[in-house]
């Protein structure tokens, strides 16, 4: 398997997730920018997820690549996300990132919190 084909089977990320990341980073001012998504303790259910912009990867991290746009998770995260798929979300309640972590065995309403078994 190559590296592409193994870095998409432990993290992936939509089309629309991309594009979507890539209209932030102009908003802010950052094109070209990529996105982090982390996991850290806390959160209604024991794990939550964070995301934030960042200019380039930090050593170790795994670099996922969509449609020009880059996503970065960090060793220590991509454990409680290996297998998950990035989307983007629009609803009536709000737009939002939504990940699809089939390690998740419950979370909260907000989908940002989550819990593994």
């Amino acid at each position: 398997m190559t590296q592409e084909a193994t870095s998409m089977a432990r993290f992936s990320v939509t089309p629309g997730a991309a594009r979507q990341i890539a209209a932030i980073a102009r908003q802010e001012g950052q094109p070209g920018a990529g996105l982090r998504v982390a996991v850290d303790a806390g959160g209604c259910s024991g794990f939550q997820y964070k995301f934030a912009l960042e200019a380039e990867a930090q050593p170790g991290d795994l670099v996922v690549e969509q449609d020009g746009v880059r996503v970065f998770v960090d060793e220590v995260s991509l454990d409680l996300l290996s297998g998950s798929e990035l989307e983007w979300n629009e609803a009536l309640i709000g737009a939002h990132f939504v990940v699809r972590n089939p390690q998740a065995v419950s979370g909260c309403g907000c989908g940002v919190s989550f819990a593994v078994a």
